[in-house]
């Protein structure tokens, strides 16, 4: 880091500060309850069964850790790649995407129904298993970008910050991969498709991207700052391509799905024929996630209010993204018998329907609100923030 940079803590009067954490309080209380209600009633109590097994929380989680990943490259292209105007908010960086991602896994601890035998799934690890590795993904990544963090901070150790960040972002490519060939390698007729991995990390980029900017926003205005505009314009690149760089992805794995006879069906499914997830995909995933805030991005030069505008477009088509995607491709029958047709009392050949309950909402948002509660509390209590952010970036001596 440049030895100019001087961080900080969170700014504000301790009244204002603790009735932030009153405020996220209200949605943790409700996803404490929600999880020892499932916890106590069983899984019947929520929308899912034996056909749609990731539910509503599910798509909270998976959200979470694809944006906790895109969330580290700004930070990566600060210490990776050597871009100067990153700098100053690498710590914030690191910090977000730890948030989001102890978001995320907790919500899939608590969605497994039986999270006090979690042990037993460490202890017992299967490596034969890709959602078992990817246990291991989670904490070189976690212990990476912790340790980039320390050094990143730290001057006696600033010299180290390199290496460790590379570290940090082959373990960043290796979890954001791993994520997408979960459903790649699945052999539902709505996933099994390589396009899978590149598909996830251009989501990781533009979800991560527009979660940070949302967040570095939040923070300057709870301190009545501002940000140059220099640092706003390379955000609004960034998220800029990374949109279109999913557009295009997704676009063309709808394509593939459509031109390949044995997902033709499905494909049909989910453009034409699949009601609420034919809905999410075009007004949510494609209109309003994708052309929309691609078409504010494209804009030489927009203001403040605009990019978080767009960012909010971004998160919002995610979210439907994850829908379509984990809810989706379970209500669709797996294809046991290509060609034929197949009819039995385990709803083989037919659209399952599910209906997201309260409860899973709220566990759901519970995720969201841990997130946002452990980067208020990191922001308060460790100086992450740099003292100017209004000036351009000055290169390091």
């Amino acid at each position: 880091m440049a030895e100019s940079l001087i961080f900080r803590e969170l700014a504000g009067t301790s009244r204002r500060y603790w009735g932030l954490l009153a405020l996220l309080a209200v949605p943790l209380a409700l996803a404490a309850f929600a999880y020892f209600y499932i916890e106590h009633y069983g899984h019947i109590v929520t929308g899912m069964d034996n056909q749609i097994v990731w539910g509503m929380p599910h798509v909270f989680a998976v959200f979470l850790v694809v944006a906790a990943t895109g969330a580290l490259n700004i930070a990566m292209a600060a210490s990776v790649f050597g871009k100067v105007i990153y700098r100053p908010v690498a710590p914030l960086s690191a910090l977000v995407s730890l948030a989001l991602l102890v978001g995320g896994l907790a919500l899939l601890m608590l969605d497994l129904g039986r999270s006090d035998r979690l042990i037993v799934a460490i202890t017992k690890l299967n490596p034969a298993s890709l959602f078992a590795r990817r246990v291991i993904f989670y904490d070189v990544f976690m212990v990476s970008v912790g340790v980039y963090l320390w050094f990143l901070l730290e001057r006696r150790m600033n010299r180290y910050v390199k290496p460790v960040a590379v570290i940090a972002f082959l373990s960043q490519l290796f979890l954001i991969t791993t994520t997408g060939l979960e459903f790649g390698f699945n052999f539902r007729a709505a996933y099994d498709s390589l396009l899978y991995a590149p598909m996830f990390i251009a989501f990781a980029s533009a979800y991560g991207t527009a979660m940070f900017v949302l967040i570095l926003f939040a923070v300057c205005g709870w301190e009545g700052r501002s940000v140059s505009e220099e640092l706003s314009g390379r955000l609004k690149n960034l998220l800029g391509m990374s949109v279109a760089a999913s557009l295009f992805l997704a676009v063309l794995f709808l394509s593939s799905k459509y031109e390949l006879l044995r997902s033709r069906d499905v494909a049909r499914f989910m453009l034409f024929d699949g009601g609420v997830y034919t809905a999410l995909l075009w007004l949510g995933q494609l209109a309003i996630g994708g052309v929309l805030p691609l078409a504010l991005l494209l804009r030489s030069r927009i203001s403040r209010a605009t990019l978080a505008a767009a960012c909010v477009l971004v998160v919002a088509g995610g979210l439907a993204q994850m829908y379509v995607t984990l809810i989706g491709g379970q209500a669709y029958p797996q294809i046991l018998f290509p060609g034929l047709i197949e009819s039995s009392s385990y709803f083989d050949g037919q659209i399952h329907p599910y209906t997201p309950t309260f409860v899973e909402i709220f566990l759901g948002l519970g995720g969201v609100a841990l997130a946002a509660a452990i980067l208020a509390v990191g922001l308060r209590a460790v100086a992450l923030l740099p003292e100017r952010l209004d000036q351009p970036a000055q290169p390091q001596a």
